[in-house]
């Protein structure tokens, strides 16, 4: 076994990751789980009394070698996959979820942990915060279960966990697998950072010329600049096609049928439990609470979205006729006509903003802000990490390292689509304590050459803050327990730090200071800055409907019993929204990873509007200050919320921030539909 997995010997603590191969991650699975079910039996057999630290507490620790060599392994099959790490995920579901479902379906751990519970009156407030939570998690996963449920419930687990793994690996080589070339004399209406971009992903993929793949960070603008509607048309049908059968991988990559096994394994489990269903299930913890006040939430904003939409579509169905098109607006319309649109009423175009928006800018916003709000400093390292474009960062405060930052933030084929954050390790004060290793992972489109800038559109630059808001929780984080530190928290409440801090892009004195040409030095001229955050708000009918529709298609599809045809359900659903035809659902479900590559997001893709609704109020909290970096108010979100990770229940902490439950209405207000 390489000790490289789990005893952390890099600079700061991280894994030498140019001392691991993939040969090394089998033989150290293996012993790493018999150690944890080691542990766990040791605290389930123990016979002298439950107490909380013979008990609660030792569950905290127990899998540390487990939790080490699945992080090392799972950060690159999602940064960086190849054919050994996708045929080792498919080898190592089943066995770690047969492992989870013993120890999380163990009787003896329920009953002992069930007995520390019923002294909960005599544990501090942490102590007593985890007890309840390893009891519910307990409980929810099917302790209580016996004979013939108890193991049909491991089956269940089990073929999920491999049917997570097939649906995003059939994604993933989907994405891959695309590649369109763009002819010469088909380039019209592409700027020059564009056509740049395109060069480069030809490069990377062996080839000449411009090609469009189906990283989001290529293939929006394409389908906003591109003059060339057929073009447009090819790439839009083989982005919403990943997944679906009609993909670059055709039958070999259909996830329709996985989808339908796990809805109906999804709702067999919640049934084995006493739910209802998989949504009254998954919703039980999370603030929101029923399937119900989910809706409601979905349907207010639906109907101010949709009227803006109808208005929307009518002025960019006039464009296409005096374009000369008598054809209806097609998806692969909104986004050009709406591009053009934007370019008219607010006098922007996205090329005149490029220079100004580069990676090393807009990472110098963020930090920035983030030292003027929480005193937070910056310093880089090196470090061998996965790829010689990630970067890496120590975080102090006053002197004291508070955290390790790594940034992936460049789109490569074996990286899986979309952005998140991640963490390699967790904080917590167990013994000499442990601060975060957070990552950050993004899909940018990489400089045309080696050194040269990298350039962001204002989308990448809200992505790049938005997952920094989510390291900030891990950063901040300043519990005793890991079960509770960083993003532990509600599924409709992690968003919000990330959804919150994005606001602070839109700040003009953050822009005076760090959008500056990437040449020249000179600051983002002022009545560009203002034009560029006007246009960024433009378009919300558009960006907010297909959001919603993914979202109710998610909680439909997990409400009731399971559809024996999930498409046909799905073409149900979105024909009695009455959208317009010319704005699909951000995510179908053939590729809708959020819902189908795991349980994370699965009946609760409502929860980044969720988190929304708080984030705006939340920030309201600053504009009433009258300071968007108000010292008193940063203190007030940093020891409410930031700091306390899953330490109190979500709307506890939210109340103890603003003293109230949020509005809809800075939302409507924030997004332009009131």
């Amino acid at each position: 076994m390489n000790r490289e997995l789990t005893d952390w010997a890099g600079p700061h603590g991280l894994p030498r990751f140019d001392h691991i191969s993939d040969d090394d991650f089998a033989p150290a699975m293996e012993p790493a789980l018999t150690a944890s079910a080691e542990a766990m039996e040791a605290i389930a057999a123990n016979p002298e009394p439950a107490s909380f630290d013979n008990t609660v507490a030792a569950m905290e620790t127990a899998e540390e070698k487990l939790n080490r060599v699945c992080a090392v392994f799972y950060t690159l099959t999602g940064v960086d996959s190849n054919d050994r790490r996708e045929a080792l995920s498919r080898e190592f579901a089943p066995k770690l979820a047969a492992y989870n479902s013993r120890v999380s379906m163990d009787k003896r751990l329920f009953d002992r942990v069930s007995a520390v519970w019923n002294q909960a009156d005599t544990l501090a407030p942490e102590d007593r915060r985890i007890t309840e939570l390893a009891l519910r998690d307990l409980r929810r996963a099917g302790a209580g279960l016996t004979g013939a449920d108890r193991t049909r419930m491991t089956e269940i687990r089990q073929r999920l966990a491999v049917l997570y793994t097939d649906f995003g690996q059939n994604v993933l080589a989907d994405e891959r697998d695309f590649v369109m070339e763009v002819p010469q004399d088909r380039l019209d209406g592409l700027p020059d950072w564009l056509l740049n971009s395109m060069g480069a992903a030809a490069k990377e993929r062996g080839r000449t010329g411009q090609v469009v793949t189906l990283n989001r960070s290529l293939i929006v603008p394409f389908l906003q600049y591109s003059d060339d509607r057929d073009l447009r048309e090819r790439a839009w049908r083989a982005w919403v096609a990943r997944g679906s059968g009609d993909g670059a991988g055709g039958a070999e990559t259909d996830n329709t049928g996985i989808i339908a096994e796990i809805l109906a394994l999804r709702h067999e489990r919640a049934q084995l439990l006493g739910y209802a269903d998989f949504a009254a299930y998954k919703l039980e913890p999370e603030m929101a609470g029923t399937a119900e006040r989910v809706e409601d939430l979905l349907s207010e904003v639906w109907q101010a979205a949709k009227r803006r939409t109808d208005e929307d579509a009518a002025v960019l169905s006039a464009m296409m006729q005096q374009d000369g098109l008598n054809a209806e607006l097609a998806p692969w319309d909104w986004r050009y006509y709406a591009e053009r649109r934007r370019q008219q009423e607010h006098d922007f175009d996205q090329g005149a903003v490029k220079p100004y928006l580069t990676l090393d800018a807009m990472l110098g916003a963020v930090f920035d802000v983030a030292h003027r709000l929480f005193g937070l400093e910056f310093t880089p390292f090196e470090a061998p990490l996965w790829s010689h474009d990630v970067r890496a960062w120590q975080v102090t405060r006053n002197g004291r390292e508070m955290a390790i930052l790594l940034g992936d933030y460049f789109a490569r084929p074996s990286k899986r689509s979309g952005a998140w954050c991640g963490a390699l390790q967790y904080q917590h004060k167990i013994g000499a304590g442990q601060r975060a290793i957070v990552t950050n992972v993004c899909n940018f489109t990489p400089p045309a050459e080696p050194g040269a800038p990298a350039y962001l559109s204002w989308d990448d630059a809200g992505t790049l803050f938005h997952e920094f808001g989510h390291a900030l929780h891990h950063i901040l984080s300043d519990v005793t327990w890991p079960s509770i530190s960083g993003t532990s928290v509600a599924r409709d409440f992690v968003e919000l730090p990330s959804q919150l801090y994005e606001h602070w892009l839109e700040q003009p004195e953050v822009l005076d200071k760090h959008a500056r040409h990437v040449e020249t030095g000179a600051a983002l001229p002022a009545d560009l800055r203002d034009r560029v955050i006007a246009a960024g708000n433009a378009d919300q009918g558009f960006s907010t409907l297909e959001y919603l529709q993914s979202a109710f298609v998610d909680l439909a599809l997990h409400r009731g019993q399971p559809p024996a045809d999930p498409m046909a359900r799905q073409a149900e659903i979105l024909a009695g929204l009455n959208a317009p035809m010319a704005i699909p659902m951000r995510h179908a479900s053939p590729h809708f990873g959020h819902v189908f590559s795991g349980d994370g997001y699965s009946a609760g893709y409502y929860s980044y509007l969720w988190s929304e609704v708080m984030d705006a109020d939340a920030f309201a909290a600053f504009r009433e200050a009258g300071d968007a970096f108000d010292s008193d108010t940063a203190r007030r979100l940093e020891e409410t919320i930031l700091s306390r990770g899953g330490s109190a229940p979500a709307d506890e902490l939210w109340t103890a921030f603003r003293e109230r439950m949020p509005g809809v209405e800075p939302l409507l207000t924030g997004r332009g539909l009131i």
